[in-house]
Formats: C-alpha cells, sequence, structure tokens
C-alpha cells in the first residue's frame, strides 16, 4: 500500500469521530462528484482497461497470419585443414646392446585455412490457410468483445462500489447524529431523575434506570463511531479521497423499469455477464473451425535471395548469386488422431459455453428477481418507518409531558425515548438499503455505467485504442484480398455489438467536478 493512499485511510479513520464538529465546506460533496473520481483513478478500473488493450493485440496477432514474413540470415565460416605427413628417422638404440633396433617416426603435418560467408534474404507469403487464420481471426474479435463486456462489468462493479460506500457514509453520519442526540437527551433525562430524586419525587431505582440507558447510550455511540470510520475509509479506498459533507443522493426512481419482467427484458439484451458469455461462445465455436481446418491443405509463395562466396580474401566478383522462388502446397493426410482429438475437444468446449449462457441468464434472473423484492421491500419500510418515526415522536413528546404530572413514570419515557431513536436508525437504514438495491439492479441490467451517471464527463472509449491497433505496423493492402479467400472455408466472422444509446443521467444538472471534467481519456 503505498504511503499516500495510508494516509487518507488513517485520515479517514481518526477524522470520523469528530466530522461533525468542524464547519462544512461551501459546497457538498455529491455522488456524481465521487462516481467521477472514481472513474478517473480507480485502480480496478484502469488495470481492467490495461487488460482490455492487452487482449486487443490477439487481433494484430492473428491476422498476422495472412502477412509476409522477411527475414535476413548472414554467416562466415572458417574451415582450416590439417593433413599429417610420417618419415622415418634414424635408428635408436633402445636396450644398449650396441645393436639399433628402433626407428623413430618423424611427424610432420600440412596447414591450410580458408573463409566463406553467405548471406541471403528469405520471404515468405502465404496464399490460402485453409481457413485456420480466418478461424484465428474470428476468435480474437469475439474474445475481444467479451473484453469489452468484462470491461463494462467491472466498471458497474466499481461504480456500485463508490455508490454503496457514498451512502454508507451517509446512513453512518446520520446514525452518528442520532446516536449523539439520544445521548444528550438521556444525559438531560439523568439530570432530571437525579434533581427529581434529591427532593424525593422518585426513588434511586428510577436514577439508576436513567444511568444504565445513559451508559448504553454511550457505547452505542462509541460504535456509531467506529462505523463510521470503516466507512469512510471504504469510501477513500473506492473513490481516492476521504468524504467531506456529502449532498444527499439523487433518486434512481426514473432509471428503473416499472417491474422486475422489464428489468429482465433489459437484462437479456445488455447484461455484461450474458453479453460476454454469448461471446465467449461464439469465441469457442470458431475454434471449433480452426481446428477443423487443420484438416484443410494451405498453400503458401516463398522467395530467397542469397550470396555465396569467400570470406578472406574477399572478392565480391567472386560471389555466386542464388535466386529461387517456390509455392508450397502443403497437404496434412495423417496426424495419429492428433486433428480429430482436438476437434472433439474444441467442440465439447462449446458445448460448456453454450451450456453456460443459460447459466449465466439464469444469474441474471435471479439477481434481479432478488434485489428487485428487496428493493419493494426497502420501499415499504421507508414508507412504515416514516409513519413510525412521525408517531413515536408524538409518543416521546407525550410521555416527557405525562411524566412531569406524575402519569408516567421514568421507564415509561426512556422506552419512548428508545422507540424514537430505533424507529429513526431503522429509516435510515432502510433508505440506504433501498438505494442500493436500487443500483444492483441496474448493475445487472447494464445501465449502471459513467454514460448514464455522468455523460457530461469524457468517457473511456475501448474501441478507439482496437481501431489503432486494426491497421499499424505490418499490415499489408493484399492481406484483405487473401483474407477474403481464406474466408471462404473459414468460420463466418462475428459481427460487431451494436453501440446502446447514451442514457440521461442520474438527476438533471449533476456537474462533475473541474478537473475531472478537463480529463480526456485516450
Amino acid at each position: 500500500m503505498s504511503n499516500t493512499l495510508r494516509g487518507r485511510l488513517l485520515a479517514a479513520i481518526f477524522s470520523a469521530g469528530v466530522a461533525g464538529g468542524f464547519a462544512a465546506p461551501a459546497r457538498a460533496e455529491t455522488l456524481a462528484d465521487a462516481i467521477a473520481l472514481a472513474y478517473d483513478s480507480n485502480p480496478t478500473l484502469q488495470a481492467q482497461r490495461a487488460t482490455q488493450r492487452a487482449l486487443d493485440e490477439n487481433y494484430v496477432q492473428a491476422r498476422s497470419g495472412w502477412r509476409p514474413q522477411l527475414s535476413l540470415s548472414a554467416s562466415v565460416n572458417d574451415i582450416e585443414t590439417r593433413t599429417p605427413r610420417a618419415a622415418r628417422g634414424g635408428a635408436v638404440d633402445t636396450n644398449g646392446d650396441g645393436i639399433p633396433d628402433t626407428l623413430i617416426p618423424i611427424i610432420g603435418d600440412g596447414r591450410s585455412s580458408r573463409s566463406t560467408g553467405n548471406a541471403g534474404v528469405n520471404f515468405s507469403q502465404p496464399i490460402w490457410t485453409g481457413g485456420r487464420t480466418a478461424a484465428a481471426v474470428s476468435a480474437a474479435e469475439a474474445d475481444i468483445l467479451a473484453g469489452r463486456e468484462n470491461l463494462r462489468r467491472v466498471e458497474a462493479q466499481v461504480l456500485a462500489t463508490v455508490v454503496q460506500a457514498y451512502v454508507d457514509v451517509r446512513r453512518d453520519q446520520e446514525s452518528l447524529r442520532i446516536r449523539a442526540e439520544n445521548v444528550d437527551v438521556l444525559d438531560a433525562q439523568l439530570k432530571e431523575s437525579q434533581a427529581r430524586f434529591d427532593v424525593g419525587e422518585i426513588t434511586r431505582t428510577d436514577v439508576a434506570q436513567s444511568q444504565s440507558r445513559l451508559a448504553a447510550a454511550q457505547a452505542q455511540y462509541q460504535s456509531a463511531v467506529a462505523q463510521l470510520a470503516v466507512s469512510r475509509a471504504n469510501y477513500a479506498a473506492a473513490v481516492g479521497q476521504n468524504p467531506g459533507e456529502l449532498a444527499p443522493e439523487p433518486s434512481l426512481a426514473y432509471l428503473l423499469p416499472g417491474n422486475a419482467d422489464d428489468a429482465f427484458a433489459v437484462a437479456e439484451k445488455y447484461s455484461p455477464q450474458l453479453r460476454a458469455q454469448q461471446f465467449t461462445e461464439q469465441g469457442s465455436r470458431a475454434r471449433v473451425a480452426a481446428a477443423r481446418a487443420e484438416r484443410m491443405p494451405s498453400v503458401s509463395l516463398r522467395g530467397t535471395l542469397g550470396y555465396t562466396g569467400n570470406a578472406q580474401p574477399y572478392n565480391s566478383d567472386l560471389w555466386s548469386r542464388n535466386v529461387q522462388t517456390q509455392v508450397s502446397v502443403t497437404v496434412p493426410l495423417f496426424t495419429g488422431g492428433l486433428t480429430s482429438s482436438r476437434v472433439r475437444q474444441s467442440i465439447e468446449r462449446n458445448n460448456v459455453d453454450r451450456i453456460n449462457i443459460e447459466t449465466q441468464r439464469r444469474a441474471v434472473l435471479q439477481t434481479i428477481t432478488q434485489y428487485w423484492n428487496q428493493l419493494v421491500a426497502a420501499r415499504a419500510n421507508i414508507s412504515s418507518n416514516t409513519e413510525q418515526v412521525r408517531a413515536a415522536k408524538i409518543a416521546a413528546e407525550g410521555t416527557h409531558q405525562e411524566q412531569q404530572v406524575g402519569l408516567r413514570t421514568t421507564l415509561d419515557v426512556l422506552n419512548a425515548e428508545q422507540e424514537l431513536r430505533n424507529a429513526e436508525l431503522s429509516l435510515v437504514s432502510a433508505r440506504r438499503d433501498e438505494y442500493v438495491a436500487a443500483i444492483t439492479v441496474l448493475s445487472t441490467m447494464g445501465r449502471l455505467e459513467a454514460r448514464d451517471l455522468i455523460p457530461t464527463v469524457a468517457q473511456y472509449d475501448p474501441k478507439a485504442n482496437f481501431q489503432k491497433r486494426r491497421i499499424t505496423w505490418g499490415w499489408v493492402p493484399w492481406e484483405e484480398p487473401i483474407g477474403v479467400v481464406d474466408r471462404v472455408v473459414a468460420f463466418p466472422a462475428i459481427p460487431q455489438a451494436a453501440d446502446r444509446p447514451v442514457e440521461a443521467a442520474i438527476a438533471p444538472g449533476l456537474q462533475p467536478p473541474p478537473a475531472a471534467a478537463a480529463v480526456r481519456k485516450k
């Protein structure tokens, strides 16, 4: 963890308990501000964008199967030849008897050396690959489209994390305020009970009940401080800075469909999980065609221009030139069952991907059904808790007044105050749960994107990098007609996914932070 991020997280923790005591900034931070900052700097999102750019290179690598290959080779050979020569020498007396009995051979040698060199340029151009390259290109296109959907999924997850962190901080700030107010009310109640006990109006038991409730309220306040610190740290990790004064989150009502069936209908078209799996199945289908293409012949054109001669001494006039041109046709006849096995393997993998489409569809249906019902329940809870808070306030005020005239006991007042605080906390939690459920439904539908939430901020376009890589170094003008010929027996090209229209923002008039608006994505 970097020192900067560690400092932010520690600052979030240590400033949580005193956040309410400082003056508020001139401008409250909005949800659009938080989303824009995270969209520009979140490391998870940036890493996924880099992953997608790396995936774009698969398309370039696949198309290289239609492009020529050119290589240069050169070598120098030094040859040394040694020829032994043997001769008889004089006789030598080896045993000391005075009689020469051994002839000492005298060994000599003849040595010669020469250096030769050769250099050549080799050119190879595929003419027809039997559909292998075409299938590989189609598979690469499908992988890229699946990668774009995964990028949409990660973007939705990051934005959902930001939104949840935002509403968690607002919930915990409101909970801390309620807990602090509860401590103040119970402290005043304890002082009142102590005063009445001193004049003999109530017993020691009433004072002890007030002390007990105050101690519990103080413990709950400290727990609320700790929970707010956790939520602030989560916010800093997701957004990249500590939360200040957070403005109320805008409504999501008009982005949501009218019922769960409509939500699922939208998800079938735009859910990133479902669309990614569909493109994954198309890619594996293309790989089936690539495996079958291994049975097809291939045709290539090859040419070689070479020079050979002495390197030492060098004389260019004595070098010979060799020019060779050949059209090569390769026909696989027998591979020991390897090709057939690969075809069967790729078919079964495609079956897995095809079956997983239904798995993803059911998972999307389950998620939408689950969180739609949570959304409905949270909305009902908001309505009920709002009424409960209204009634609890009346009850608390009435109980306190009735205590003054002796119609209620101290315990009645304490219980009424506790019911009011519990109702207020339940209302705060219900509002948070309603917003998180709505965000999850939108994420599953494929509607939770920066283009939907902050349309005024420059958007990252993964297609821009792909278009730059489509025609890059290595492209030759004749690869297109070669590709057309190769596709005659290849798997059909996978169509590009249709662009979705830009949805409206969460609420009109939302403005991103100036720094984020100035950033242009490349």
